[in-house]
């Protein structure tokens, strides 16, 4: 098939980014031109909805360098849009991923330049645990999809996928009055994952310090990108193994997720969301807290390849100097500090209520962020090893594009691999669930490489 002639894009109207009481503008501040389409586009795509092509020639990713701060309704804007200069369908359906931590979407938008044609995929997410305002970000673009081009607020889809796509079903419907569609979550992922190591250059990268993001070329067939396993890193974690074209099987995974990151480092640090948690371990040293293998032997373990900052016990030191810090506190007190009502007392324990040792919340973060991430890592490459899956591909949102996980999880599979495997990531590796949904409102052999042909 001639890349000229790509499916793409089903029903009536443009899912922009203008807001209805602000045409000029989108709810991300970011400029929209309002596009006219002919009246024979509108006709036709309401007389034959789901049969629109997305035209992925040129495709590329658009680096507008750090999102631009959001009020709270708006979501997180991932700046990185993949611009689709040669698209110029009508678009009337928006795809979220509604996991158990975040709510990822997805919406294509017109370009904002008069002199620019076609448009952008947009990725923005929303705290789950405020999915009404991901609800209200979906009116917005339901309103947007109307002013365009003129077409019923029902005439808009949505595309749900993860498990919030059963648990809100009815509200988002309800609220929007418009049809869901509930798509398979493992499916989706697959789809996402493909369409973004098939499609889109310079998407698909691998991390170490040394090169912090080489970018992994185009393999000559699709077909050639199988068999491979999926680390799906959301709340909790799922590993997939994928043998073609939507054929997959879960063969592992951990409760031991983002989600136990988040939920520990709530309680440890006085972070508030998941990016302030990723910020605090950017800034914080580990070696405060985890207990190193050379704390043990005073230099690195090098008979079994054990460097000297190598993690013996992840909070390993917390114990020991949170005693050491209590026993100074005792010998320090005087008379009266000896004694304490019942109350302030935990039960069942002979432990005095002296304050803890001190542990920065950035140090705590680091360590914890290795904790999770280095048993990850293990268990990936355990099971890469078992299945024989020569590439190991990592998403989620709980990467998020962080130096420190990716470097984590990558030295673990080279570690344990003996440097026969490697971490494959992606700059939209949250979103590979919400773009699958999005897809699965395609026709037949769409795309480059007819990479999402149904076998």
């Amino acid at each position: 098939m001639s890349p000229h002639s790509l499916n793409a894009v089903p029903n009536a109207g443009a899912a922009g980014k203008t807001p209805a009481d602000t045409p000029s503008g989108p709810p991300d501040g970011r400029p929209r031109r309002t596009t006219v389409v002919s009246q024979s586009d509108i006709e036709e795509t309401i007389l034959h909805p789901g049969t629109v092509r997305i035209n992925v020639q040129g495709a590329f990713i658009v680096d507008e360098g750090p999102a631009t701060p959001q009020s709270e309704e708006e979501g997180t804007h991932d700046p990185r849009d993949i611009r689709l200069p040669n698209h110029t369908a009508v678009v009337s359906h928006v795809a979220v991923d509604i996991g158990g931590s975040l709510a990822k979407l997805v919406y294509f938008s017109r370009e904002g330049n008069s002199l620019s044609i076609g448009g952008r995929l947009n990725f923005v997410k929303f705290e789950t645990d405020k999915i009404d305002k991901c609800i209200e970000f979906m009116r917005k673009l339901q309103r947007d999809h109307q002013q365009l081009n003129g077409s019923r607020p029902d005439e808009l889809c949505i595309m749900a996928t993860g498990g919030g796509a059963f648990k809100y079903y009815d509200k988002v419907r309800e609220a929007l009055g418009v049809e869901v569609i509930r798509e398979d979550e493992m499916e989706c992922l697959i789809i996402g994952l493909d369409f973004f190591i098939t499609e889109i250059p310079n998407e698909v990268f691998t991390y170490s310090e040394d090169q912090p993001m080489e970018f992994a070329p185009f393999l000559s067939q699709p077909s050639s990108i199988y068999p491979y396993l999926l680390v799906n890193i959301g709340s909790g974690v799922s590993m997939v193994k994928v043998s073609g074209p939507r054929q997959y099987e879960r063969i592992g995974g951990t409760s031991l997720g983002g989600g136990t990151l988040w939920g520990l480092l709530s309680l440890l640090t006085g972070a508030r969301n998941f990016d302030d948690m990723l910020q605090l371990a950017s800034n914080g040293d580990n070696a405060t807290v985890d207990l190193l293998v050379g704390d043990i032997y005073g230099t690195a373990y090098n008979k079994i390849g054990l460097k000297s900052n190598h993690i013996a016990s992840s909070f390993g030191k917390v114990y020991k100097m949170k005693r050491a810090a209590e026993s100074e506190a005792e010998d320090g007190c005087n008379g009266d500090g000896k004694h304490h009502d019942p109350d302030e007392l935990v039960q069942g324990s002979s432990e005095m209520p002296h304050g803890p040792a001190k542990f920065r919340p950035e140090d705590i973060s680091r360590s914890l962020l290795y904790a999770v991430s280095n048993n990850i890592g293990q268990l990936a490459h355990l099971h890469a090893e078992k299945h024989q899956l020569p590439r190991i591909y990592f998403g989620g949102s709980f990467i998020g594009g962080h130096s420190q996980t990716m470097n984590t999880l990558s030295y673990a599979i080279r570690f344990w691999s003996k440097g026969t495997r490697q971490a494959y990531f992606l700059r939209h590796e949250g979103y590979l669930g919400a773009v699958g949904a999005f897809l699965k409102r395609q026709p037949r052999n769409w795309g480059r490489r007819n990479s999402f042909e149904e076998r």
